[in-house]
């Protein structure tokens, strides 16, 4: 049973990210530069005509196979630490060193503190200070990566700690606890507890991830938390909304108010779209880590398990379930 949980980890990470708004514009990645400067235009076009029609990533004259509803930067991530999990942290970062975010067609695409990380390995700059002297360092790119140590039942200290500190290694290590504790057992509320376990409460994520799980137990439903969510979390005064002391605490929240359904959790997970880039995968990782495999519908587990290479070309065409099962077999 927990290789149908470790599979439904992965494939409900997937669907999530695959249903947060930023994942047709990663994916869009795949299409030619010119097609997301002309969307940047379209863009000043509306906001100087104060026109309300906002342009959507498109093809024109290209494939329009990368803009399908899929998985983008958080699956593909996913994918790779579990393909490396076995390997030194640093070695297996310092070979995506040479295609480290650019514009070169082969290069890789990453959260700032990946990015900043691998900039920092390439000066010689060894974790955990690769984490720590990072500006990023408090994003949520290790929770992401968390899930495949969660599945493993392994410590992901190490791993996070080449990207992050603080509330972004305190965010995988409550992820990692979190799957393990929900491929274990299938209940939310052993997930929950578990990640509450690696949160201080005297931390921010610690603090923020009791106050999301109170106002959504007050609202009685994932959905319905959504506004208080909102407003408890979400201060929309910072650019970027990766943030793990938000992020994580609203995945666990959300989690537990739809008691561990997939299908109730992600939807409302999404509408949160200041947090769409991984609160949506975050919180299908968790509830399909608890409902196994078959509680992912089939029409997203069809739509979200081949990556497409728009962060890492070269899972391009892999099967996200079989690199699953691979990682079971290996600590069956």
């Amino acid at each position: 049973m927990s290789g149908d949980r470790i599979r439904g980890a992965f494939a409900g990470l997937a669907a999530g990210d695959a249903a947060g708004w930023p994942a047709t514009r990663h994916r869009s990645a795949r299409h030619a530069p010119w097609s997301r400067r002309l969307h940047r235009e379209l863009d000043a076009f509306a906001e100087e005509h104060r026109v309300t029609t906002l342009p959507v990533p498109f093809a024109l004259n290209q494939p329009v196979a990368p803009l399908r509803l899929g998985p983008s930067d958080d699956a593909e991530w996913l994918a790779w630490t579990a393909l490396t999990i076995g390997r030194p942290r640093a070695e297996a970062y310092g070979e995506l060193v040479p295609v480290r975010p650019g514009t070169g067609p082969e290069s890789i695409r990453a959260r700032i503190s990946v990015a900043t990380a691998l900039d920092n390995l390439a000066k010689g700059v060894a974790p955990p200070a690769s984490g720590h002297d990072n500006p990023h360092h408090f994003d949520d790119a290790a929770a992401v990566r968390a899930v495949a140590y969660g599945a493993a039942g392994s410590d992901p200290t190490p791993d996070a700690q080449v990207t992050n500190a603080g509330d972004g290694v305190l965010a995988a290590r409550a992820m990692a606890a979190a799957v393990t504790a929900a491929v274990a057992s299938g209940r939310v509320g052993a997930a929950v507890e578990a990640a509450l376990a690696e949160l201080p409460e005297d931390t921010a994520i610690g603090h923020n991830a009791r106050l999301a799980l109170a106002v959504a137990r007050k609202a009685g439903d994932a959905f319905a938390a959504v506004p208080a969510l909102d407003a408890a979390l979400v201060d929309h005064v910072y650019s970027y909304g990766v943030g793990a002391a938000q992020t994580v605490p609203a995945a666990l929240a959300l989690a537990e108010a739809a008691g561990g359904d997939l299908t109730r959790a992600v939807p409302a997970a999404a509408c949160l779209a200041a947090l769409a880039d991984s609160a949506p995968a975050l919180t299908g990782a968790l509830t399909g880590a608890c409902g196994g495999y078959e509680a992912v519908p089939e029409g997203w587990t069809a739509s979200s398990r081949t990556l497409t290479g728009c962060c890492l070309p070269d899972l391009a065409g892999r099967d996200l379930i079989e690199i699953a099962d691979t990682l079971s077999e290996g600590i069956a």
